[in-house]
């Protein structure tokens, strides 16, 4: 292998190695000249999309090709999981003769997780990030920012942190650490609503009728900044500089959901004032100048925003308030129920879209009757493992009408989860079903296949001491 090739595929290799070695016993040696080994890594630029890999196991060796150093990667993982399901054959070092050509059905297959609730340590996040590039997710989306905390240190605004939150540099390790197993890590700052923890500091940038009342910091409190207020778009400019500067990632996710307009900005002198001036009959229409002034300084960061579909707020749409997102906003489908409507809006709107509905994504719901989080889970529905597997995020349609659809994501709200025990516990082995969703065509998918397939991996998951829901109930009755 030339040593610059070597470099450029040192995280594959580097993964291939201790695959071999755990799975096999095999130590092998990376040397840079090469030519003399069986086991090949490389690039292949005639492979078509930046995920699409090829394994190939004969008797003159191992191949792996990719379209990308990251799709190498992703065939390595695939070797992983050959190799788990025949543990016998694989002690004795012997792969079986493979050939396997793959890409996924979705260019984004995201996990979330939630520090704003409850925080979560570095060494815990890397700890996830290595559990889900086992399987194929290639973004992890950090909800840094909520009524309960605020978890980014900033040099522009350092009285927003506390003992519970990252640092420039811990956000530096979290990265370094995701894009060795070539996973994207997206910021998820959350506004106008979900924003009690910023206003306990800066209470005079929420509403003016609301400056004088209490917030008290780790509880949900419905606050929102104000819209019409200059300062707010100010100080979010900069904050928005300095977070796009610590992340490399294209992206940066907004929120926008669950604003408590109606106790907010509906009563609010100054927000009511810039209705009458634009014309506005209902103050939710404010979020369009409010985010037509934040999404200009995240364009001026040069990365492109996130937000969550809020139907509720403009469903069903009036004549003056139409789908209001801009066209440049990637959005993500939550709420139960909605997503064949959001679906076909942004399908007719144009606007990429994530789907993460809770009927099969929102892994925070208990999996079980019974089951955690605890019974005052806010009425939280079920969501069964076999609901998770059996998500189409293409609803059925035809390949037109799901063509926008760039990915899946499966969300784990942290209210109920006080560490990351309650994390794992909580995704898995839901995620691994939502890792198959995002990643295979639904005709060679297979319920009854995957409960089988899933034993080796559970194994696994407790030989590595990560906690998940065990024995799981199939049906969910």
């Amino acid at each position: 292998m030339p040593q610059h090739l070597l470099l450029f595929l040192r995280p594959a290799a580097d993964a291939l190695r201790r695959v071999l070695k755990e799975r096999t016993g095999m130590d092998i040696a990376l040397s840079p000249k090469g030519a003399k080994g069986s086991i090949t890594l490389a690039v292949d630029t005639a492979l078509h999309g930046a995920e699409h890999y090829r394994v190939e196991v004969s008797k003159k060796g191992l191949t792996i090709t990719g379209a990308t150093p990251a799709a190498v990667f992703r065939g390595v993982m695939t070797l992983n999981q050959l190799l788990l399901a025949d543990p016998h054959e694989a002690e004795r070092g012997r792969i079986p003769a493979v050939k396997i050509d793959d890409a996924p059905r979705f260019a984004l297959r995201a996990l979330m997780i939630d520090p704003a609730r409850n925080f979560l340590p570095v060494k815990d996040v890397k700890r996830f990030i290595e559990v889900m590039a086992k399987y194929k997710y290639n973004a992890l989306q950090l909800h840094l920012t909520d009524d309960q905390g605020w978890r980014i240190a900033l040099k522009s605004y350092p009285q927003l942190a506390s003992p519970q939150s990252y640092s420039a540099a811990d956000i530096r390790e979290i990265v370094a650490y995701a894009a060795e197993h070539y996973i994207d890590v997206i910021p998820e700052l959350d506004i106008p609503g979900h924003t009690a923890a910023f206003l306990s500091v800066y209470p005079e940038l929420g509403c003016t009728h609301l400056r004088n009342a209490p917030i008290k910091v780790g509880e949900t409190v419905n606050r929102m900044l104000c819209a019409a207020n200059d300062t707010v778009y100010t100080v979010y400019n900069q904050i928005l500089r300095e977070v796009a500067a610590l992340f490399p990632s294209p992206y940066i996710h907004l929120g926008g959901d669950e604003a408590a307009v109606p106790t907010n900005w509906e009563q609010c002198p100054r927000c009511r004032a810039m209705m009458e001036q634009k014309g506005y009959k209902r103050a939710s229409q404010l979020m369009i100048p409010f985010f037509e002034r934040i999404l200009s300084s995240v364009r001026a960061t040069g990365k492109k925003p996130i937000m969550w579909c809020e139907l509720n707020n403009i469903y069903p749409p009036a004549d003056d308030y139409l789908f209001p997102y801009p066209q440049d906003v990637t959005l993500v489908s939550w709420r139960g129920g909605l997503t064949p409507t959001c679906l076909s809006l942004t399908a007719q709107s144009g606007h990429k879209l994530i789907m993460a509905p809770g009927e099969h994504a929102y892994l925070d719901y208990p999996q079980m009757h019974h089951d955690l989080p605890e019974y005052n889970n806010w009425g939280m529905p079920i969501t069964t493992l076999e609901q998770a597997y059996r998500f189409d995020p293409g609803y059925g349609r035809t390949a037109e009408a799901q063509a926008h659809v760039w990915g899946v994501m499966g969300t784990l709200w942290a209210e109920a989860m006080p560490d990351i025990n309650r994390v794992t516990y909580m995704a898995y082995p839901r995620a691994l079903a939502l890792a198959e969703a995002g990643w295979t065509q639904m005709e060679h998918r297979d319920w009854a296949d995957f409960t089988q397939r899933l034993y080796p991996n559970l194994d696994e998951l407790m030989r590595l001491g990560i906690s998940f829901r065990v024995p799981f109930e199939l049906s969910g009755k």
